[in-house]
């Protein structure tokens, strides 16, 4: 495929933190791909939890799945406007990998266990992984991702976060959050790729679990819409397969929405390289009244099922199994394994092995060191 002029391309990439020949099959971002699919944080994600956790059901979303559906939408959107496909996949198979068990609630656990010790936050967590906590190569520490691909991953950085980060790596993957300037397009494309995804699923888990009813969603615009649209289209339609319909039209409407409104951005701004659109304001986006849905959308699930009195129930206890494995393991560090128990930084060290655990793996340790089942 012919890429255009603003898209990254692997041949002008500002390149890798250890140097490496270049692979003679695969661009660099095709090779950032398969190290991130072969990695062990990868793996991992198909036993952590996106919303509902990993016992509660087979066939609701997992950080796995959601990755994959994030990769699938940000290729297609990227074809579309000339953007390099590799690296979008590549981005949106790893923004996620420092993800904790128990999803946001592990999160904000681990951050209230390390607030004193520089706090957590999963897309630091997500760059920690590929560039030190992978142990695959004999010369370096991680995964020696190339930068754009790093850049990516670092979806978000406060300024005090971004400045250390910058004092390791001096005009690096952190440079940006300082100067007030946009990655990558590809990058800008996973961002709006991954809002796509898990409003799209998080309805579909939602109904699924019985905590969110076809009714309860004719409340919101974007959804009731393409549900009265489907109807039309095919009367009678009901159950699983009308929310289906509705879901995969929402889908399709808000692809095509972030297609016209960045082509039309970058018609206006006519940036003639990928450095140029790193200068630019952000170019990839909704329209105005798509955003302005989406954001309808996002009220509703917050409101509705992600303080569902049951989801906080469960989040809540999930916040305690992470607090008091904190506390076990800062207590007595030889529970973990000689890598972690052995550092240095001990409450870092605890903190990067609970964010690497599954939930089912996260529920047994918490019953191995309390004695307490968690989850009934």
């Amino acid at each position: 495929m012919q890429l255009a002029p603003y898209a990254s391309h692997p041949l002008r990439s500002r390149g890798r933190r250890h140097p490496e020949p270049e692979a003679p099959t695969r661009t660099a971002y095709q090779r950032d791909r398969d190290r991130i699919v072969h990695s062990t944080a990868f793996r991992r994600l198909v036993y952590k939890t996106q919303v509902f956790l990993n016992h509660e059901g087979d066939l609701f979303r997992t950080r796995l799945t959601h990755s994959l559906e994030v990769a699938q939408l940000g290729r297609s959107i990227a074809r579309s406007l000339g953007l390099n496909e590799d690296l979008v996949e590549a981005i949106a198979l790893a923004h996620d990998l420092g993800h904790t068990p128990f999803g946001h609630a592990g999160q904000d656990a681990l951050n209230h266990c390390m607030r004193n010790d520089g706090g957590f936050e999963h897309n630091l967590q997500s760059l920690r992984v590929v560039d030190k906590l992978e142990e695959r190569y004999p010369s370096f520490d991680g995964l020696n991702l190339s930068f754009e691909t790093r850049e990516g991953i670092l979806k978000h950085c406060a300024r005090s976060r971004a400045e250390a980060i910058e004092r390791d790596e001096p005009g690096g993957v952190a440079r940006r959050f300082l100067d007030r300037t946009q990655p990558s397009l590809e990058a800008q494309l996973c961002n709006l790729a991954d809002e796509i995804a898990y409003n799209a699923h998080d309805i579909d888990d939602g109904v699924r679990s019985g905590l969110l009813s076809l009714e309860q969603l004719e409340a919101v615009p974007l959804v009731s819409r393409f549900r009265e649209a489907a109807r039309q289209e095919h009367p009678g339609l009901g159950g699983r397969r009308l929310l289906f319909e509705t879901i995969r039209r929402m889908l399709s409407e808000q692809v095509y929405d972030v297609i016209g409104a960045t082509r039309a951005a970058l018609e206006a701004c006519r940036p003639a390289s990928a450095e140029d659109a790193r200068q630019a304001p952000p170019l990839v986006a909704f329209s105005a009244e798509m955003r302005e849905a989406s954001t309808q959308l996002k009220r509703f699930l917050f409101a509705n099922l992600y303080r569902h009195p049951q989801v906080v129930e469960t989040t809540d206890r999930a916040r305690q199994v992470v607090q008091e494995l904190f506390d076990a393991y800062d207590a007595a560090p030889a529970e973990m394994p000689a890598g972690y128990a052995e550092t240095n930084d001990r409450r870092r060290a605890i903190a990067d092995y609970i964010a690497g655990m599954t939930d089912r793996f996260a529920i047994r340790e918490h019953q191995r060191l309390t004695g307490r089942t968690a989850f009934p």
